[in-house]
């Protein structure tokens, strides 16, 4: 799958349902955006909101008209997932945002997003655009255990707050699947492996682990991650608590013999086998990320 490239998601008992491979990071098979054609139609996550236009380039392609979209769906407000809400609603005129209750008011006025965001990705920010707010008139907030009606469709909300406090997962019963945004780690089609995802500044590994366990108790035979793509549920989920055990246990051993943390994030950096799927700048980025959250956990 290509940068750009829309998908009808066959997993389990899906229908109605595409994704695109946004390109984010200006890599593949990294960020998707999910497409739910139905009554009211709906988009879950927005992307990073630099080339938004790829999504907007999905709708047609799936045969939503832009005025048709009714829902912009976002999981959480990190810029990764809500990033493209205002160019895609500015594009979209009759859309709902539905952004998470403690994390809306941050999509209205995204300056403190930004500046955390730049801290937390360093110069992977090159990659980002400055978000467009989203008026408060087109946002509805939602809480655990909401409802967003779609039609044939819905999306019931979860919070999963290991990952950010404002961070939820969506089950959507009819296609007998779940919306993992981050709960369940990054999936990696091409090793066909799970892989960790600990940003800074609000990791959280026992409520990452508790998250898990909140998606594992929804029963749901397909996993539509953000990071990247659809796959059966399968054991993903216990191997996605045993990964990220693991990456926490051995971020914390490594400090403890090196001692300075830039020393622990250039040790990862170096060792990570990523740069084989996505590049070296952004496997190198994205462990040196991960690794930061997991070190500003430890200090908490």
């Amino acid at each position: 799958m290509g940068i750009g490239d829309v998908t009808r998601v066959t997993v389990g008992d899906c229908t109605d349902l595409h994704y695109v491979d946004t390109g984010m990071y200006d890599t593949a098979e990294y960020g998707s955006v999910y497409l739910i054609d139905d009554e009211r139609p709906a988009i879950v996550d927005s992307g990073i909101g630099t080339n938004y236009e790829r999504i907007l380039a999905a709708l047609e392609e799936v045969g939503i008209d832009h005025d048709d979209l009714a829902a912009i769906v976002l999981t959480h407000v990190h810029l990764d997932h809500a990033g493209g809400a205002g160019f895609l609603a500015e594009a979209c005129p009759n859309a709902t945002v539905y952004a998470p209750h403690n994390g809306a008011r941050h999509v209205t006025d995204p300056s403190r997003l930004v500046e955390g965001t730049k801290a937390a990705v360093g110069d992977q920010w090159r990659y980002y655009v400055e978000p467009k707010p989203v008026p408060e008139d087109r946002m509805e907030p939602y809480e655990d255990g909401d409802v967003i009606d779609l039609g044939t469709h819905e999306l019931r909300a979860h919070a999963a707050p290991g990952h950010a406090p404002h961070h939820f997962v969506f089950e959507d019963p009819a296609n007998d699947a779940v919306f993992t945004a981050d709960g369940a780690g990054i999936w990696v089609p091409a090793i066909d492996e799970i892989r960790p995802t600990s940003p800074p500044p609000q990791f959280d590994l026992a409520q990452c682990l508790a998250d898990v366990e909140t998606i594992r108790d929804l029963d749901r035979s397909t996993l539509c991650f953000a990071h990247f793509g659809p796959r059966e549920t399968g054991d993903v989920l216990d191997a996605y608590a045993e990964t990220l055990s693991a990456w926490v246990e051995s971020v914390r051993e490594k400090r403890a013999e090196l001692g300075a943390d830039e020393a622990v994030i250039d040790h990862f950096a170096d060792a990570t086998d990523l740069d084989r799927v996505w590049g070296e700048t952004k496997a190198r980025g994205e462990v040196s990320m991960n690794v930061r959250g997991v070190l500003t956990s430890l200090d908490g």
